[in-house]
């Protein structure tokens, strides 16, 4: 009775050590489609709205899910703040603190770190070319992010139930 358990335990565990490396792949493209939409909102608040960035910060934080969302809100709040930073200053201190929270890789985080130098520094033209470089370059990694998330996503997967299953046999 007690290795019956013990089987089904190292079966479960296993499988969710699976799920939880598959899930990964899925977080990552929704936090990417949710990095999209918060840049088209802040290109529509700056070019349209002639929003300050702050309170366009703050807008954006609000609407977009939460590990994507604090990163905008944290922004917000150093630009409020902390009057001697700048503003590539402040997203990219936001960034450091809430990207390990993220399911978001290297490349993204250096999109928006190299959108992070001009956005506050230069006229409302030359930010809009580059929040629609930083969408563009964001979108090919969306769509590279959905590929690795059909192939990797199922077998991480089944993989966690079959080496538990491995695991389970070998006990006995």
């Amino acid at each position: 009775m007690v290795k019956l358990i013990g089987c089904i335990l190292v079966l479960f565990s296993a499988s969710m050590v699976g799920w939880q490396l598959g899930r990964r792949y899925a977080n990552r493209s929704s936090q990417l489609r949710a990095l999209l939409l918060a840049l088209q909102m802040l290109e529509t608040e700056i070019v349209f709205g002639l929003t300050p960035l702050n309170r366009a910060f703050v807008k954006i934080g609000q609407r977009v899910p939460r590990e994507i969302g604090n990163l905008f809100q944290t922004a917000a709040e150093l630009l409020q703040t902390a009057r001697e930073l700048s503003t590539q200053a402040c997203l990219q201190a936001a960034i450091d603190k809430h990207w390990p929270q993220t399911a978001l890789r290297k490349d993204e985080r250096d999109v928006l770190s190299s959108l992070a130098f001009v956005l506050g520094s230069s006229d409302v033209e030359d930010q809009q070319k580059h929040l629609r470089l930083a969408i563009t370059h964001l979108h090919a990694l969306e769509e590279e992010a959905r590929v690795e998330q059909g192939k990797y996503e199922k077998m991480y997967k089944s993989l966690g139930f079959l080496g538990g299953l491995l695991v389970v046999i070998l006990m006995y």
